[in-house]
């Protein structure tokens, strides 16, 4: 039988797929202590279990020994894996020229023959380095708890047991990095930066080589921003080829690991060995195609970030044009018109570079890159496989990319293809008002004497927007800027901090509970911590009356923000003070979505800013469409003024750069969900309270606000940031 139809083809992969995953998954072994005498990886998930124990009987040292062990194995064991991949890639490759020439029915042995050949080489690579109970599958709860860092949550408690607050600083930080939204871990975090025997150097994410391709995009995004072409290029192509890397690292984990066998999962199924094998075969395609998904996605995040690959080859050319390579720009313009040949930009990019190489260079004959189009090629074939399985043998399979060309997929998927394809990348019609579902409704009473509505929904061409004025005094807003400038005198840096957002600007933040504490030293007036408390509470009061919330509002947070220019550093400015965002959402302009998932501060209902002084160049707030581009209404800051606004995807904002002199506000952010409010703010209102001070509760009691609890809480949602000094989204 000649191998000429396709359909033999696809099935001898299957069968042979079937043979090369299952040839080295059977083997059981003895367990840790075996492991630990043989110098072989024992499994993992036994020494973890080993040190959880430990840690819930309170044996501190045996908790530490043991999950430090558990996270080395598995991190050995993942890299074991990808080396075995490697070295076994060319195993039984001489018995595929057979395959070529052979006519009569032996084909099928020959093909098996070099199954055969590679799952020994895997077996033989594993079995020097890993015990047989080492190569087992381990459970989901064990993935979960690895792939959510949580094994960094018990050593960040059980290192502060033993009194050892640099690994406890360092355990915390890398278990927050993925858990965002864990209240408790971000309090902790506060704590460990507050003592002395904790360095800075000490907050370092212990699993970030494994996501290296995020800190080099961050860079990338930060060179571009400052018009640094030259390293952008750099780190645009860093960017590439660590993403292709880390996409690789993830396939042969996909190959080399462990499977179960179809019958093991569904014993009710039914099918012969082809059967299995394809189901087998198209587990692994599907692993290895949602790669593309796990490598896209932000530790600490749901979703991927849509085109992550195209998007950095997009960055990539137009920073190559910006530095003058040309060549490169058109050689990644290429590449990128791989995933996309019909984008009207690209093209006409592609023309402008062939424009301007003119006659000095032969622009068609320069390529796209060999690793794109290699990874462009495998991934088609590899789709058209899964949509075979779709089509004819009941497999479900989820595209991960937008890119996929319809005709890979059949006739009779398309149409459902399309409604998904709709519904993923939908987005809202410019042309009709866009609805806000946070349920406020604004145009409710003012309750405060000599409060005016300035600009209302109409005015700032928006839903749930309003500015008031009159909310403070002359005299109160010179009392919390001169409370300000004494707690920045107080401070380590007098200066203040870079802004998190610009290099160009300085940055200073005081919250409720740091004044209070300087004012008990002695280092700032009492009666003005006092009224900064009182304006923040004022500024709650109106907002919950003008929108009609149906449910008390709680703070979530407020601190005091000013910023003020770098020197010498603004000629030619062109960034913004704060980058247009969203504040309980993860805009993204391209697409105009807004991921409500973390590091978003997902919890967020109603913003506001009250603003202090007006003695300065800049520093414009302005609200935009969904493109962070278009800009619909422009709020010029001044004493006493409040801007409010729901928190939601309708209210994209930003600040522009403040040029000169010290802008300084109070912005407040709430909640309705009383787990989430400032445990911050309470902790001072108890402090004022132990003195026997009011601090102005009682409309916060007559709204339905639950009194605080004292207890420390543990969020796995998905919201917050980690520091309070410098939150992402403060104005």
């Amino acid at each position: 039988m000649a191998l000429r139809s396709k359909p033999l083809r696809v099935y001898v992969a299957l069968i042979g797929i079937l043979f090369s995953l299952g040839g080295f998954a059977s083997a059981a072994g003895s367990g840790i202590s075996s492991g630990l005498a043989s110098g072989l990886l024992p499994s993992y998930d036994q020494v973890y279990y080993v040190g959880v124990r430990a840690y819930f009987s309170e044996d501190w040292d045996k908790a530490a020994e043991h999950i430090e062990k558990a996270i080395t194995i598995r991190q050995a064991l993942l890299r074991t894996r990808r080396k075995c991949h490697d070295e076994c890639l060319s195993a039984g490759d001489d018995r595929l020229s057979y395959l070529e020439t052979e006519t009569g029915s032996l084909w099928d042995l020959y093909a098996l023959d070099w199954v055969q050949h590679r799952a020994e080489c895997a077996k033989f690579c594993l079995g020097r380095v890993v015990t047989p109970a080492g190569q087992l599958p381990v459970s989901i709860d064990i993935d979960y708890e690895f792939g959510t860092r949580n094994a960094y949550n018990f050593l960040q408690l059980t290192y502060f047991m033993l009194g050892k607050m640099q690994k406890a600083a360092a355990a915390a930080h890398t278990f927050f990095v993925a858990n965002p939204s864990h209240l408790e871990m971000r309090n902790n975090i506060e704590k460990y930066r507050r003592m002395d025997e904790v360095s800075d150097n000490a907050f370092v994410d212990r699993e970030r080589e494994l996501e290296r391709h995020w800190e080099v995009y961050d860079s990338a995004i930060a060179a571009e921003s400052s018009l640094d072409w030259k390293r952008a290029v750099e780190q645009w192509r860093d960017c590439v080829n660590v993403t292709l890397q880390h996409t690789d690292d993830c396939r042969a984990q996909c190959v080399m690991a462990s499977k179960t066998l179809p019958e093991d999962e569904a014993p009710e199924r039914t099918g012969g060995v082809y059967e299995k094998a394809a189901a087998l075969a198209l587990s692994l395609l599907a692993c290895q195609q949602s790669c593309v998904t796990l490598v896209a996605t932000r530790p600490g995040r749901i979703s991927a970030q849509e085109d992550f690959l195209p998007t950095q080859l997009e960055h990539l050319h137009i920073a190559q044009f910006k530095a003058g390579d040309l060549k490169g720009a058109i050689q990644t313009l290429r590449s990128l018109l791989l995933f996309y040949p019909f984008d009207t930009d690209s093209l006409n990019n592609l023309q402008l570079y062939s424009d301007t190489l003119g006659g000095d260079v032969d622009a068609a004959g320069i390529e796209p890159s060999q690793e794109i189009s290699r990874y462009l090629k495998r991934s088609l074939q590899e789709k058209k496989l899964l949509y075979f399985g779709v089509e004819n043998l009941s497999f479900n399979f989820t595209d991960p990319d937008l890119w996929t060309p319809e005709d890979i997929v059949p006739e009779s998927l398309r149409e459902t293809w399309r409604a998904e394809r709709e519904r993923v990348s939908g987005v809202p019609n410019e042309e009709e008002e866009e609805m806000d579902d946070s349920g406020f409704y604004a145009g409710g009473p003012v309750p405060q004497v000599g409060v005016t509505i300035t600009m209302d929904d109409r005015a700032l061409n928006g839903t749930n927007r309003v500015v008031l004025d009159g909310v403070l005094s002359q005299k109160e807003c010179d009392a919390i800027l001169q409370l300000s400038s004494s707690a920045t005198s107080a401070a380590d840096s007098p200066r203040g901090r870079r802004s998190p957002y610009t290099p160009h600007e300085r940055f200073e933040g005081l919250t409720i509970l740091r004044a209070l504490k300087l004012a008990q030293d002695g280092m700032l007036n009492q009666s003005d911590v006092r009224l900064l408390h009182e304006i923040g509470e004022r500024a709650r009061v109106l907002l919950h009356s003008y929108f009609r919330s149906p449910s008390g509002l709680f703070f979530s947070f407020s601190h005091l923000v000013c910023r003020s220019p770098v020197p010498g550093h603004q000629e030619g400015r062109l960034d913004l003070s704060h980058p247009v965002h969203v504040d309980n959402c993860i805009l993204e302009p391209e697409t105009k979505q807004c991921w409500r998932e973390a590091p978003a501060f997902t919890h967020r209902d109603m913003s506001g800013i009250l603003y202090l002084n007006e003695d300065f160049e800049g520093g414009e707030f302005f609200f935009t469409k969904r493109d962070a581009k278009t800009v619909t209404a422009r709020v010029q800051p001044k004493c006493g003024r409040l801007i409010g606004f729901s928190s939601g995807p309708v209210n994209p904002h930003g600040v522009t750069a403040v040029t000169s002199g010290r802008r300084c506000a109070l912005p407040v952010w709430f909640t309705k969900e009383a787990q989430h409010r400032d445990m911050e703010r309470e902790e001072a209102e108890a402090l004022w309270s132990a003195d026997g001070q009011s601090v102005l509760k009682e409309e916060k009691d007559k709204e339905g606000a639950q009194p605080a609890a004292r207890t420390g809480r543990s969020q796995r949602g998905r919201s917050k940031e980690p520091k309070r000094e410098i939150r992402r989204d403060e104005l």
